[in-house]
């Protein structure tokens, strides 16, 4: 986001200039990517802020310009999985799961600057966030079916909390990623701005130019009028293909079925056939499972969602296809996956002891 990092060599810095609390991921050259160590540095960095009654406003952001956080350290996971270390694995995921929950838990208003690239665990930390800032270089995308994993951190239960109809399926199983205004017109923040005024952005929002309220929604309220002077107007909208996302993906509940009806569809529409083929390359046991988790989370409390997740999560760093997904698309980047089995049908019943 910005170059104005003090001179610390942690991956984690923390900043408080009275009423906020700055969280600040300092992995610039990894796309502030979360390895274990900094999961617990910002636990405790939040418990800190919760504790602290001077403290009227969380902000996160992220050092450098390419990215707010790209996700988990997905080659340092997969290294534990290959050394069959899943438990520790499952650990990070389950502290990552806790601190994700207890920033939707927050009770004080939370900020996130999300600029550039915010993925899977970065969108997990911008999720719970009650001002979420975009800008003209934000990709935000829940890509992990393409790697023969699933949409975690809570996303197959908060997705429906902030997306119009047949997003969170079509998010969730596709990897699509959402650019700038998009990411505001589906519901994944909720501030479009210009990366050229961050800078001053930033010194609104840690410096506020009034008291922030004690209540909570009139806090928000005084921030958000800090923001507005910043924020662009006349997000174009997109009713064709809101509709057509909701007509084939909002409720499904079969992967199969779901396949076959973009198969026909594709005969007259580009779009069927390009959603077609990006689900035809994922991982069909990623694809069922990712389904499953959103037909059951829907409505549910988050607390079962991130439960659920850690059972998935225990399934798929089990099954051959994320060490596979991983080896294909991030370290031989050869882009030819063998997925075990490579058909959906062959996929069986998946039980998950959710």
């Amino acid at each position: 986001m910005v170059d104005m990092a003090p001179d610390q060599a942690s991956p984690v810095i923390v900043q408080k200039t009275r009423p906020v609390q700055s969280i600040m991921l300092n992995r610039p050259e990894a796309l502030n990517s979360l390895f274990y160590e900094m999961v617990d540095q910002i636990r405790e960095a939040v418990e800190e802020a919760r504790a602290d009654e001077s403290v009227r406003l969380l902000l996160f952001y992220g050092l450098g310009d390419r990215g707010f956080c790209a996700g988990g350290d997905v080659k340092a996971m997969a290294r534990d999985v290959r050394e069959g270390r899943v438990d520790r694995v499952l650990h990070f995921l389950s502290q990552e799961y806790a601190l994700d929950l207890s920033l939707h838990r927050f009770p004080k208003p939370v900020a996130v600057i999300a600029d550039g690239i915010t993925m899977g665990g970065g969108l997990g930390l911008a999720a719970g966030a009650d001002i979420v800032v975009a800008t003209e270089r934000t990709r935000m995308a829940m890509p992990e079916t393409r790697i023969g994993f699933f949409p975690d951190v809570g996303a197959t239960g908060w997705l429906f909390e902030k997306c119009p109809p047949g997003y969170p399926e079509f998010l969730g199983l596709t990897g699509y990623e959402a650019i700038g205004g998009e990411c505001v017109r589906l519901g994944l923040a909720t501030h479009l701005v210009q990366a050229r005024d961050l800078p001053m952005i930033l010194e609104n929002l840690t410096h506020p130019p009034t008291r922030l309220d004690p209540d909570n929604t009139r806090a928000v309220e005084q921030i958000n009028t800090g923001l507005e002077p910043f924020t662009v107007k006349g997000i174009p909208i997109q009713p064709e293909m809101d509709a057509w996302v909701r007509t084939y993906l909002d409720g499904r509940d079969s992967v199969p079925d779901l396949l076959e009806d973009l198969r026909q569809c594709g005969l007259f529409s580009d779009l069927c056939r390009g959603i077609f083929q990006r689900l035809s390359e994922r991982s069909p046991t990623a694809l069922a499972v990712t389904l499953k988790l959103l037909s059951r989370n829907r409505g549910r409390p988050l607390e079962e969602v991130f439960a659920a997740d850690l059972q998935a999560a225990r399934f798929l760093l089990n099954h051959p296809d994320y060490l596979e997904g991983v080896r294909a698309r991030l370290l031989d980047k050869d882009d030819r996956p063998r997925w075990q089995p490579d058909r959906l049908e062959e996929v069986g019943d998946i039980r998950l002891e959710l």
